[in-house]
């Protein structure tokens, strides 16, 4: 019965004709980024944080969430009908959606694409609806030792399931782990790192090196790439899948719902993961692995349902413990801050109709997201024709402006193309960015816990390692080290990442 009630306050508090109007702007949003190439959820909601400044909290959660969660429904539009992958997660997608369209099932393939999404979204919300309250109530047991622990095992995580070098990924880790310290120390008020420059007292700014990071620099490298796209011009019919293509394809989605709800909770997990784990499992399992890349309806089922799934679930650890599982995660960890709300379990009983609004809000966004996409299929592809020479500067003024409007500090943009710069450089280094913001968020959490753990345990390190769940939590994050190492495990984590 607690359940109803929580989730007819969401009900309540999402239902609002503002907190609708801001469910669609987030779904058009992301459905946009996700059509168009090179602008991922990461970079877009980087962009969008000054803007949350003007917005109440749950409407300004609400847009963020239904941009990534919408990203991944506009990823396949052209992964499908122009073989390019809007989205990272959309990768796989393209191998047979494009292959389906070929063939004249463009249509077939859109719709499967559609409806697994929705299904697995859906689904995926239920469980993190019935998720929160228990691990919620987990974490209220949590210590400062434990927390500590949980931190290094996001991380690690984080540093396992990167695609790349681990070494790179480990570097990136370090690099966001010593920005983190610059600022004022919270025990002795002493300036840390911050070289005599009174505006780097208060710590960079997390909106400055978000929208750096992956706005300016994707912006960059996609302009030094040039425009090489074909367009699918066939006009695209009969979009129901017949009685067989349902019989192939509600398996394959079922399992890749199951699949992404369980790695999107995952520390580094998320929509990318589970799209590739599902696609591999698919092809595993089928009684025609030959037809893969070939136009199999699985390899669209599976992996657009998975990656679905795994962007709604990989909300559960924010909410309830207060630890991004991904770098969209990171990002909303910002927002929530930039809006004084410490992410954790508190959130559930300090701001109800936050977490349940936002809970509710994605079931009424998936509903929205099956009525942008398959309607409007011809209007997404249109929008590929704009060339990205002029979308991209137009892009780069807009946050440039939002990025000096937050503190009305010049100090700020220089401080976004720095970061801007050393993103650029993370491209053409082949090193993935996500695990620098992750460390750069975790880490004076992380630094926090840990002295607040020696505090109270009087300098004994022991305390990690004597308490049960924060002993569990570190044997879990050792145990990821020793499994990532071993060469047979190295070689599929190569082979799973590889198109990306």
């Amino acid at each position: 019965m607690e359940l109803l009630d929580n989730l007819a306050l969401g009900f309540q508090t999402a239902l609002t004709f503002q907190n609708l109007a801001y469910a669609f702007l987030g779904c058009l949003l992301g459905t946009l980024i996700g059509v168009l190439p090179g602008l991922g959820p990461s970079a877009t909601i980087a962009m969008l944080l000054p803007v949350t400044y003007a917005l109440p909290p749950v409407s300004a959660l609400i847009m963020l969430s239904g941009i990534y969660y919408g990203s991944q429904y506009g990823g396949s539009t052209t992964a499908i009908l122009v073989n390019l992958p809007g989205e990272s997660s959309s990768v796989v997608t393209a191998i047979d959606g494009y292959q389906m369209a070929r063939k004249g099932r463009a249509g077939v393939a859109l719709a499967t694409a559609g409806i697994s999404s929705f299904a697995a979204g859906c689904f995926a919300t239920l469980v993190l609806a019935g998720f929160a309250a228990p691990m919620a109530e987990l974490a209220f047991k949590f210590g400062p030792a434990e927390y500590f622990s949980l931190m290094v095992l996001g991380l690690v995580g984080a540093v396992v399931l990167a695609s790349g070098s681990l070494i790179k990924a480990v570097g990136a880790i370090v690099l966001g782990l010593l920005l983190g310290l610059v600022g004022t120390d919270v025990n002795s008020g002493v300036a840390r790192y911050s070289f005599s420059v009174p505006e780097l007292t208060d710590g960079l700014n997390f909106v400055a090196l978000a929208m750096g990071l992956f706005g300016f620099a994707e912006i960059a490298s996609n302009l030094e790439q040039g425009e090489h796209r074909e367009t699918f011009t066939n006009k695209v019919t009969n979009l129901f899948p017949t009685k067989e293509d349902f019989r192939r394809m509600i398996p394959a989605a079922a399992r890749g719902t199951a699949l992404g709800t369980l790695l999107g909770m995952l520390p580094g997990g998320g929509a990318t993961l589970s799209a590739f784990a599902s696609y591999t499992v698919e092809k595993k399992m089928s009684r025609r692995p030959e037809e893969f890349g070939h136009g199999a309806i699985e390899g669209v089922a599976g992996p657009e349902a998975a990656n679905n799934a795994g962007a709604q679930t990989s909300f559960v650890p924010l909410l309830t413990l207060g630890i991004p599982s991904n770098v969209v995660m990171a990002l909303m960890v910002g927002a929530m801050t930039i809006h004084n709300i410490q992410p954790g379990p508190q959130v559930m009983t300090s701001n109800p109709d936050l977490f349940w609004g936002l809970i509710v809000s994605m079931w009424i966004g998936n509903a929205m997201l099956i009525i942008l996409n398959l309607p409007l299929i011809g209007l997404w592809v249109k929008l590929l024709k704009v060339p990205y020479r002029y979308l991209y500067p137009a892009i780069l003024v807009f946050c440039s402006i939002g990025v000096y409007s937050i503190n009305n500090n010049v100090f700020d943009v220089f401080q976004a193309a720095a970061f801007g710069l050393i993103g650029y450089i993370f491209v053409k280094l082949s090193v993935e960015p996500a695990p620098l913001l992750l460390g750069f968020v975790l880490g004076p959490m992380m630094e926090e816990n840990l002295r607040r753990a020696m505090l109270l345990s009087r300098g004994d390190f022991s305390t990690f390692f004597t308490r049960g769940l924060s002993l569990g939590l570190l044997i879990a994050a050792v145990l990821l080290v020793v499994l990532v190492a071993l060469p047979a495990v190295s070689k599929t984590r190569e082979i799973a990442f590889q198109d990306e």
